[in-house]
Parts: structure tokens; C-alpha cells; sequence
């Protein structure tokens, strides 16, 4: 056990130090934080009053009312401009040098073309230099949308104003129930927390299962290995690389988990500094994380690590370099993706047969049991067999790795095929 201490205090010891482990420390909470302020910045950035030019080519005052719509409700400042059918492609034409792809550039951001049609069958036809943002197009059509429905309306004799009464748009509030009770979490809420574990739990099993195969095909090729060996058993250096790695990674986790809280219980003082009003930016709170959850999380993320950095260390034993190591990592790399790929299925429906399955499935649930904890109510039973299948498959794989990196981290030349795989196993 002295000898795998030292393995494992050698390891965390020489990545911590690293460079690139001390910079991802440190950018992990600055991007936590851009996470939230960026996308408030460029949304209000993005948010200035747009001006638009209303093409009327209608026969109509519909032109004039769509016009007037926009006044006031939302921020779009447009001008009505009437034209004769045949004018038409000469004034867009015009109009069209007016428009600029930036702000300041721009007399225009665009021009809306509206004719007799629009309110026949709904066509109209944008012109401008954001019809990438979803947002502008958004209100763009509602607007229109809205006019041609008054517009309807009024051509059948239907008072507009009582199916605007009758049309009353629902706001459904999401509540989730654990253990028979109500959260204080929504909808978003839940999505978010259940989709940030998913997020964590593959990026540190990918991560940090590679760096320990990393670690081995650098002793290998550079013959170190051979050296250690003579005063280690392979099982004794197996184990504490794993370890060692595993620690690196929890007690990152640790820095960023304190910074993360300090980080939301000033969430306010920061965005100040960005004079963002945080509170009218959030459309929704911030997911609360019960215990249970964080204990969920650790047991899988361990068994989870354990299990594919023993396979990610197999790989790269059987491996001479590391373009080949590369190679060998993909299958391992695939049962990881397989939960990742059907997620959004395990949050629609948490107690489906898919979502169920892969959470019992050992190299699928560390990921998919987790999702499922933080997205609904899992039973405890399903919970205590997802652990065992896992740690029973983490004794089994360990076992098997064990043997192909006893006999694999002295073997150079081609890599192994799956025959010389098992006699390697079989070999006592």
C-alpha cells in the first residue's frame, strides 16, 4: 500500500504543478462566470432599436397599420413608404444601398415588403442586413401576423377585440415533485441542473481517463517504465495512477465547486461590474442542488472514472504510440458517447424504457443515472442495482486491464490482436 501511495502522491503532485492544470483551474470559474454575463452583454448590445423601411405596395391601408403597429410595442422604428407595383425592384434596389451589416455603417437595417398578397395567403419578404438574428425575424413576423389576423377578421365581420379576449395566451407554471412533495425548482431549472451534470460527468471521465493513458504511453515510450517496474508490481502502478489522476480531478473539482458558490452568492456584485441588471436578465432561477444529488454525482463520477480510466490505461499499454494509442481509445470513446447521444431522450422521459435501461447498462450509467436522478424521481432500488452492476463491472474490467498492462507496458512492436489479447488475460 506504501508503494501505491507513492505512485499516487507522484502523480498528483506532477500534474498539479502543471501549467495547463493551474490555468484550467483558474479559466474554469472565469468562464463560468462570461457563461452568464456574455450572452446578457450581447443581447443588450444586440437589443438597440432596429429601422426598418415598410415597402407598401398594397392597395390597402394595410401598409399604414402595420406601420403603426410597430410604434411603441416594440423596439423597431419604421417608416411607411408607398410604391406602385411596377416601381417596385426599382426602390428596393435603392433601399438596398442603404442597408449596412453594422451599426454604425447602416442608414437601414432593412426593408419589409408588403403586398395585396400578405393578406391573401400570409407572404411577405424581408430585405436587410440581420436577417440572421432570430429575435428581429420574430418580431418582425408577429407583427405582420397580428395585422393580417385583425385584417381576416374584419373582412368576415368578426370584432377583433373578442377574439383577442378569447385568444388570452396561458403562462404554465412548471413544478417538480420529489418524494410526494414540491420543489422549489421549475421546469428550466430542473433541464439545467440535469444537463450541467451530463455536461461535468462526460468532460471529466473523457478528460481525465485520457490523461491517464496519456501518462502510460509517455512511460512506455520513453522506457521509464521499465525503471519503475523493477520496484513496483504492475497492478501496485495501475492503481496508483489511477488514484492519483482521480484525486487531481476531484480536487479541481473542489476549486471550481467554491468558486462557482462564491461566484452566485455575488452573481449581483459581478454583473455590476458589467452594469448589468442580472435580475431582469434571468428568465428563470438558478437550480437549487440538493445533497442527495452531490452524493449521486461523486459515487458515479468515481465508479465512472475508475472504470474507463482502467480501460483508457488497457488501451494504451497494448499501444506503442501515441497516434496508436489514439486508435485504440475509440471504442472505449463510443460506450462513453452512447448516453451522451440518447440524453435529450433520458430528460423527456426520465422513467422510459430507454432512460431506465441505460441507467442500468454499468458503462452507460455514470452518465445516464445521474441525468435521470436530477431530471425526476428514480426509485432507490433502481439506484442500488445501477451501483452494483457498475461496481461489479469496475471489478471485472479492473481485473482484465490489470492483466493486459502487466504484460502489455513491456511489449513493444505492433499492437495485439484480440487472440494475443486473451492469452495476455489467461496468463497468470
Amino acid at each position: 500500500m506504501r508503494k501505491v501511495w507513492v505512485v499516487v502522491r507522484r502523480e498528483f503532485i506532477e500534474r498539479v504543478r502543471n501549467k495547463w492544470f493551474i490555468a484550467s483551474t483558474i479559466l474554469g470559474p472565469i468562464l463560468m462566470g462570461a457563461l452568464i454575463v456574455v450572452p446578457i452583454l450581447m443581447a443588450e448590445r444586440g437589443g438597440r432599436e432596429r429601422t426598418i423601411v415598410v415597402v407598401d405596395v398594397t392597395t390597402s391601408d394595410f401598409g399604414r397599420r402595420v406601420t403603426d403597429r410597430f410604434s411603441g410595442r416594440v423596439p423597431v422604428q419604421a417608416t411607411r413608404l408607398a410604391v406602385p407595383l411596377d416601381r417596385l425592384e426599382a426602390v428596393a434596389d435603392s433601399l438596398a444601398g442603404l442597408v449596412g451589416t453594422q451599426a454604425e455603417q447602416a442608414a437601414i437595417d432593412g426593408f419589409l415588403i408588403l403586398t395585396d398578397a400578405t393578406v391573401e395567403d400570409g407572404s411577405a419578404e424581408y430585405r436587410g442586413g440581420n436577417v440572421s438574428s432570430l429575435v428581429d425575424m420574430s418580431v418582425l413576423e408577429r407583427v405582420v401576423r397580428e395585422v393580417v389576423l385583425v385584417e381576416r377578421l374584419n373582412r368576415v365581420g368578426v370584432d377583433p377585440a373578442l377574439v383577442s379576449r378569447a385568444t388570452i395566451p396561458v403562462s404554465l407554471t412548471t413544478v417538480g415533485i420529489r418524494g410526494g412533495k414540491a420543489t422549489e425548482d421549475s421546469g428550466e431549472a430542473t433541464f439545467l441542473l440535469a444537463y450541467a451534470l451530463w455536461f461535468i460527468l462526460y468532460m471529466a471521465i473523457l478528460l481525465y481517463g485520457a490523461q491517464v493513458s496519456g501518462s502510460v504511453v509517455e512511460e512506455k515510450t520513453s522506457r521509464v517504465i521499465e525503471v519503475l517496474i523493477s520496484s513496483l508490481r504492475p497492478f501496485e502502478l495501475l492503481g496508483g495512477k489511477i488514484v492519483g489522476v482521480g484525486a487531481v480531478g476531484l480536487f479541481q473539482f473542489l476549486i471550481w465547486g467554491i468558486s462557482g458558490k462564491v461566484m452566485l452568492d455575488q452573481s449581483e456584485t459581478i454583473a455590476g461590474w458589467f452594469n448589468v441588471d442580472l435580475a431582469g436578465a434571468t428568465s428563470f432561477s438558478l437550480p437549487v442542488v440538493p445533497a442527495s444529488t452531490i452524493v449521486i454525482f461523486l459515487v458515479y463520477f468515481f465508479l465512472g472514472y475508475f472504470l474507463y480510466a482502467a480501460m483508457f490505461a488497457a488501451t494504451a499499454a497494448m499501444s506503442g504510440s501515441e497516434a496508436e494509442s489514439r486508435q485504440a481509445q475509440f471504442p472505449v470513446i463510443m460506450l462513453l458517447m452512447i448516453p451522451t447521444v440518447l440524453m435529450l431522450s433520458i430528460l423527456q422521459q426520465p422513467d422510459g424504457e430507454v432512460a431506465v435501461a441505460l441507467s442500468l447498462i454499468p458503462f452507460c450509467s455514470p452518465i445516464a443515472m445521474p441525468v435521470r436522478w436530477a431530471a425526476a424521481e428514480v426509485p432507490i432500488g433502481e439506484v442500488a442495482l445501477s451501483i452494483a452492476l457498475l461496481a461489479a463491472t469496475l471489478l471485472l474490467v479492473t481485473w482484465v486491464a490489470g492483466r493486459i498492462y502487466r504484460v502489455g507496458i513491456l511489449m513493444y512492436g505492433k499492437r495485439p490482436n484480440m487472440a494475443e489479447l486473451a492469452r495476455w488475460v489467461r496468463t497468470r
